[in-house]
């Protein structure tokens, strides 16, 4: 099993060493310092959210985009050989075909069971007649949250 701050360490040291920065440039520009910095690329050190939204900012990656990938590398490196459901990441701008492409068949049963319920978020109102629905154009329907 991957540990977590392992993977984070790992992913971290990819992006900064793809930006071709040293750990002191990074240290320097995230206010945490060079040793540190140091450990929690090699996963020795758990990272504050705080720490890691400071070194995500250093290397111009939202720290959103980081776990994402840190959880991705996870799925992918599960030892056990358990299933990896697959799951698709929506993109600013991306279309539904892109987040289809994303994901790979999965049988119905198994979708079904991993799917969350979602609860609903807006309800319909105005089944009966008040004031402000006689205002409304036919056909319209208010929502309320």
């Amino acid at each position: 099993m991957t540990l977590l701050r392992t993977q984070l360490g790992n992913t971290l040291r990819g992006h900064r060493l793809r930006q071709r920065r040293t750990l002191r440039d990074v240290s320097g520009a995230a206010r945490v310092s060079l040793g540190y910095l140091s450990e929690v690329e090699r996963g020795q050190k758990e990272a504050s959210s705080e720490l890691l939204a400071s070194i995500c900012d250093a290397l111009d990656v939202e720290l959103a985009d980081l776990l994402a990938e840190v959880s991705l590398e996870m799925r992918l490196a599960d030892p056990a050989g358990h299933p990896v459901r697959p799951v698709a990441v929506a993109r600013p701008g991306a279309g539904d075909d892109d987040a289809a492409a994303a994901a790979t068949d999965v049988p119905a049963e198994q979708e079904a069971a991993a799917a969350p319920v979602a609860e609903p978020a807006l309800a319909l109102v105005g089944s009966g007649q008040s004031a402000r629905a006689a205002a409304r154009p036919r056909g319209a329907v208010s929502l309320a949250a």
